[in-house]
């Protein structure tokens, strides 16, 4: 059964590059939408590694994943926008944003959620019960009317008190929390901004039934175009060897892209990627709890299109210089919190980590 593959799609272009939205948006562009105010980022985290020059955004993917039970995540993909750091692969960078998970759980709770600090109004010792119960009560004993006027008496001092607590709070105002949004930092450099939709990729592999319009058999075109272009080129395999589009790695790289030409990113958690060129570069270990990474996203060369376009005389930033194919992130396969919530319950504060990417060049440039 083949992997699922989600393809990011351009929707509608932002009235304003700088526009606000929220971090559950999928995005190109803009300005990155952090989910509190207060983040925690070290600056450093947000400035390009060879020049210093604060990074803009390429992409922000909102990327829960339910196996993990985690619902508040996205992925930050950044880059520097100085055309002599851009293209280099220490100029980008990736960050993954989390809330922390719920790991400890509080012993007891069924027990404990029912029980107050002080005694229940319900609850009368058993011996206070048996003593109540063992005395004869004589109705004689009691004045009624006395009784009466007292429990009235009480009542009026009950009702009054009530009146003159609600006159006092009547007028007082009603304390909220003021959330002040924060100016906008014109100093971050911004790339056009569109928004994102998703698309199942629909294809079938080899030995597979049935067939519609966006599906198509890789493995056998793959198979016969190898076998035709040996015949056809076999007096000129040196210009063969050398052409780009003679790698079957490329052909089946360029075959997926052609299917969906408008395709910005893939997304396939824990799948594969499609990879331009047989060379891989090792994605490494996490940094912080030493779990292999695994595959998650790659941004894909049409993006570079809609930048180039978009940014035609309305942004001073753009990918003029770019040429890779394909861009590919790797995350934590357990997606784990880099530190701990200093004694706070789990679920309370946000996270940062710095996850890894390589670029696939596009070698005949």
């Amino acid at each position: 059964m083949a992997e699922e593959v989600h393809l990011g799609l351009p929707g509608p272009w932002a009235a304003d590059y700088r526009e606000k939205a929220d971090h559950y948006t999928t995005k190109i562009g803009g300005v990155p939408d952090w989910p509190t105010g207060d983040m925690g980022i070290k600056p450093e985290m947000l400035q390009c590694s060879l020049c210093g020059t604060k990074l803009c955004l390429v992409a922000q993917v909102y990327a829960p994943v339910v196996k993990l039970n985690i619902e508040e995540r996205i992925i930050y993909v950044l880059v520097c926008p100085t055309p002599e750091c851009g293209p280099r692969p220490q100029s980008w960078k990736v960050l993954r944003v989390q809330k922390c998970r719920n790991v400890e759980q509080t012993e007891g709770d069924g027990d404990e959620l029912g029980q107050g600090t002080g005694p229940s109004s319900t609850s009368v010792p058993e011996e206070q019960i048996d003593k109540n119960k063992s005395h004869d009560i004589n109705d004689d004993d009691f004045d009624l009317d006395a009784l009466a006027e007292a429990l009235e008496q009480a009542a009026t001092l009950a009702s009054n008190s009530k009146k003159k607590n609600k006159s006092k709070c009547a007028n007082a105002p009603i304390e909220r929390p003021v959330l002040k949004e924060k100016p906008a930092d014109l100093s971050i450099p911004v790339l056009p901004c569109f928004y994102i939709y998703y698309d199942k990729e629909q294809y079938r592999v080899k030995g597979a039934v049935g067939s519609s319009s966006n599906e198509f058999p890789l493995d056998k075109e793959m198979t016969d175009t190898g076998n035709y272009e040996e015949e056809k080129w076999d007096g000129e395999k040196y210009e063969y060897d050398k052409a780009i589009g003679a790698d079957r790695t490329f052909l089946k790289f360029k075959k997926r892209l052609d299917a969906y030409p408008e395709q910005c990113f893939r997304y396939s958690y824990g799948g594969k990627p499609l990879l331009a060129a047989t060379k891989v570069q090792d994605a490494g270990t996490c940094r912080f709890c030493g779990s292999p990474r695994q595959y998650e996203l790659q941004l894909m060369s049409p993006l570079l299109y809609f930048l180039h376009e978009a940014g035609k005389g309305s942004s001073n930033y753009g990918p003029s210089n770019w040429t890779w194919l394909t861009l590919i992130v790797y995350t934590c396969s357990k997606s784990c919190c880099p530190s701990s919530c200093g004694g706070r319950p789990c679920g309370c504060c946000w996270d940062v980590a710095e996850e890894e990417i390589t670029i696939q060049e596009d070698e005949a440039v």
